[in-house]
């Protein structure tokens, strides 16, 4: 019993030996491994920004097929078979099966109100089919619309276009060497402001990107419309912006 007593006491000795030790550290002296927590408050904090412009290399087009009938079966059916004329008309046109992907599909009761006996009746039903298409030769833009509305018929729906690029990745670094050449411009004057030297970058962060996505350009097929002329639509993608941001901390020499 005694033995266990003095066990007892001298792990609680340790114990209070151990806090009085760390309340001893200096917070100014706080360290995490080999990185000063202070050091994150010292320097000159900039940010820089970096801008490409650039020509779009691939057309979405988001389009699909409504129909309305007095079952649903028939709807479905009268939907099948125009979505159906629609993808063939879209990979006739060049545009490849993986780039075809179906974004919304819905079957509705159409009602309307029936004052007589005051309640809402069913007059139908209707079925919706969306998809969106990526065009990889923007030259085809206006001829694919065209095929497109022709297999649909007074059933085509075309919402919009989207223009972007394939891949990005060569015009984020082109606009990441802006965006520090930004940065370093931007603490070079503030130190020539300050009447210090500037040193070496001491920290660096890349802010989100933004995406290369251009303004949709909005179109609508309504019901009972008549089918466009030969001609194709004009369709002009236009230029796009690539930007990304960085936040840099550079050293100030003594």
């Amino acid at each position: 019993m005694k033995r266990s007593w003095l066990l007892v006491v001298s792990l609680g000795l340790a114990l209070v030996l151990a806090i009085v030790g760390l309340c001893g550290c200096s917070p100014s002296n706080t360290t995490l491994g080999t990185i000063n927590l202070n050091s994150q408050q010292e320097g000159i904090w900039v940010s820089g920004m970096g801008e490409v412009t650039v020509t779009p290399d691939i057309a979405t087009l988001r389009l699909g097929i409504v129909a309305q009938e007095a079952n649903v079966a028939e709807a479905q059916t009268k939907a099948s078979e125009a979505m159906n004329k629609v993808m063939t008309a879209l990979t006739d046109s060049g545009v490849m099966e993986k780039d075809i992907q179906t974004q919304y599909f819905s079957i509705r009761q159409r009602t309307k109100w029936d004052r007589e006996k005051e309640e809402e009746t069913v007059i139908g039903y209707q079925v919706t089919n969306k998809v969106t298409a990526k065009i990889r030769d923007i030259d085809k833009v206006g001829t694919i619309i065209d095929a497109v509305v022709e297999a649909g018929g007074d059933l085509t729906r075309i919402d919009s276009i989207g223009f972007s690029v394939d891949d990005p990745s060569v015009y984020y670094e082109e606009a990441r060497e802006k965006a520090m050449a930004d940065a370093k411009a931007k603490a070079e004057q503030l130190a020539e402001l300050a009447g210090v030297t500037l040193g070496k970058p001491t920290y660096i962060s890349e802010g989100a990107h933004m995406p290369p996505i251009y303004k949709d350009v909005y179109y609508e097929v309504t019901a009972g419309a008549p089918i466009p002329a030969p001609a194709p639509p004009p369709i002009s993608p236009g230029e796009m912006k690539v930007s990304l941001t960085v936040q840099v901390a550079y050293s100030i020499l003594q």
